[in-house]
């Protein structure tokens, strides 16, 4: 989305400077998907017995994945579907995120001490940790040869997850 706005050299300046920090759409997606990583680690690092932790760290992992997939859907892998036309790999993408959707609203509506809950975390955790390295290893060097404009993809992905802010239930 280009800048449109007529400003002073100085302030055209800074508003060049502010526009150059946000991150480009591949920047923001990896930025995502290692925020996540991050937070399966510290998960994984939390006793059996805390479980309101758990509940919360869960809640904060689902919304961000939420976000996350629904931005990128309807942003990148549109705009990666057109450049490229690479059914396939975009498919198989979106059916990726649709089995993580699934296991993010079962855990939404367990609790820590529930049966199967650790074990849906563990495997939501493997699915992704599967989906981003076929992400950075396959679609974004695609993407990047596509030519597609990054850095407009990224503001709009970025738009679209501020957006979402959705209430998860208890």
């Amino acid at each position: 989305m280009p800048n449109t706005i007529k400003t002073t050299p100085a302030a055209s300046k800074k508003t060049t400077l502010l526009a150059s920090a946000a991150p480009n759409a591949i920047e923001l997606l990896k930025a995502d998907h290692d925020k996540v990583k991050a937070m399966f680690e510290q998960y994984e690092g939390l006793s059996g017995r805390a479980v309101a932790s758990k509940k919360k760290l869960v809640r904060e992992i689902c919304l961000e994945l939420t976000k996350h997939t629904l931005a990128e859907e309807e942003i990148f892998y549109s705009a990666v579907r057109k450049a490229l036309g690479d059914e396939d790999m975009v498919d198989e993408a979106t059916v990726e995120h649709a089995c993580a959707k699934d296991l993010i609203e079962q855990l939404l509506s367990m609790e820590p001490g529930d049966d199967l809950y650790d074990a849906k975390v563990k495997v939501l955790s493997e699915q992704i940790e599967h989906h981003v390295e076929e992400e950075e290893k396959e679609m974004f060097p695609k993407a990047k040869k596509a030519k597609l404009d990054m850095a407009e993809l990224g503001e709009a992905i970025q738009a679209r997850k501020d957006e979402i802010g959705l209430p998860l239930p208890h």
